[in-house]
């Protein structure tokens, strides 16, 4: 996970020690999970720190792969597949606790709002981390075989993709597929699972025997997209296919946020607007962006560059996986041109992806997206990232390539979430936001 890795981050980590390793034994509580980022220091998967201009470069890569995975997913596509040969191109870059099995079995699992499956490394899993879920231990284990109704929701275009069965897993159905770059292999099986105080029976999920490649996530995945075999989707009667989460700034001491499952708890005095369906990729957040202020103007976009349309994919989605948000190019560079008109004198310069960063401070004071019903008004913490020297800040957005399949997806991506609460309330099809120290 290095291509997520903040270097500014991890050197203001450094000097609070005591009170990160006071946070780190925190417990799950009811229904409300911790969230890790993957370089907290109470991630096991915090990776070896890289010069802060190469995380930058490796983070705009990861993101342009995700944003391809992304758009590629609208066309012609009615399941969320558990195996599919098309699935993440990107590590996600927050982790949380899940037990699995009878007796549990506690494991780091990464999450994702825009995947549906669940993949878990299990027992001699080659590729993943080292640890795993041990299936012999747990007497509530049980393979799926083929032709079970799990199966068949993870068909793509609604095409049998290829099997093949491993000891490992026992009979389950079995695939083999590729994840980004990463080829895997993976049993479709139940089990219990919990999170926080919750139990859910009978969870349908991925068990993962081997992995090559470096796309996928080592620790496992567990996805809260809205397609059928989703957390969401799999615990209706518990949860009310309600959560929210709150993902923590890079000026958190313990980069720990928090995910609150089900509709208690949550909050009542909050900013919403309508989720939009996508028929033809059920899991995925759209919601309506209808214009950008630039402090206190709105700048000149035109209404195409925001329209949602199923049949191409086009649109604006939330998205937890992608770390910085894309913006169709009309867009980007409305916002873009108002920045730098704001700067005036400043010397503009690039980082790779960035194409508008000066050595002086940013004198822009928010961003807001307008969306249908509800504006969200960032501070600059959430649309400028600086050198761990602070001599450069960059306006951490990015224009979608022209020419390809995510031309018309903007993507509103963790950078820009952090430190506010995002609602998705699944009876009333809305999606919340409010602001809130995720800490």
């Amino acid at each position: 996970m290095a291509a997520l890795l903040f270097s500014l981050v991890a050197l203001f980590l450094c000097h609070h020690p005591s009170t990160v390793a006071a946070r780190c034994g925190v417990a799950d509580q009811g229904s409300t999970l911790q969230v890790l980022h993957v370089n907290s220091p109470c991630s096991p998967f915090r990776p070896k720190a890289l010069p802060w201009e190469n995380s930058v470069l490796q983070m705009q890569a990861d993101d342009k792969s995700r944003l391809q995975y992304l758009s590629s997913l609208v066309a012609g596509r009615s399941f969320v597949p558990i195996a599919s040969g098309r699935t993440i191109t990107q590590n996600p870059t927050y982790i949380v606790r899940a037990n699995i099995g009878t007796p549990p079995q506690q494991l780091l699992v990464a999450l994702d709002t825009s995947n549906d499956a669940a993949w878990i490394p299990c027992t001699g899993c080659v590729g993943c981390s080292s640890s795993t879920f041990d299936p012999a231990k747990s007497s509530t284990f049980k393979p799926l075989r083929c032709g079970s109704p799990q199966c068949s929701q993870q068909c793509w275009d609604h095409r049998p993709i290829n099997v093949r069965y491993l000891t490992q897993v026992a009979v389950a159905h079995h695939v083999n597929t590729t994840y980004g770059s990463s080829s895997i292999s993976a049993g479709l099986v139940q089990d219990n699972i919990s999170l926080a105080t919750d139990s859910i029976g009978g969870y349908t999920f991925g068990c993962v025997q081997k992995i090559t490649g470096s796309s996928f996530p080592a620790q496992g995945l567990l996805g809260l997209g809205r397609g059928p075999l989703s957390l969401m989707s799999q615990s209706t009667s518990l949860y009310q296919s309600t959560f929210s989460y709150c993902l923590p700034g890079y000026k958190s001491t313990n980069f720990a946020g928090s995910l609150r499952l089900g509709p208690h708890s949550q909050p009542v005095r909050i900013k919403t607007t309508q989720l939009l369906r996508n028929p033809r990729r059920s899991s995925l957040y759209y919601i309506n962006l209808v214009a950008i202020r630039v402090g206190g103007r709105i700048v000149d976009i035109p209404a195409s560059a925001f329209a949602f349309d199923p049949n191409t994919g086009a649109g604006t989605i939330f998205d937890s996986g992608t770390v910085f948000t894309i913006l169709v190019k009309p867009a980007y560079v409305a916002v873009r041109d108002e920045v730098r008109r704001r700067m005036r004198d400043a010397a503009v310069s690039s980082l790779g992806g960035f194409d508008t960063c000066y050595n002086v401070a940013i004198s822009v004071p928010t961003i807001t997206f307008m969306f249908t019903g509800m504006n969200v008004t960032l501070p600059q913490d959430n649309f400028v990232i600086r050198s761990s020297a602070g001599s450069t800040s960059c306006l951490a957005m990015a224009a979608a390539a022209e020419g390809s399949v995510n031309s018309g997806l903007n993507v509103i991506a963790s950078f820009q979430q952090q430190n506010h609460r995002i609602l998705i309330d699944g009876p009333k099809s809305k999606l919340g936001v409010a602001r809130e120290a995720c800490t």
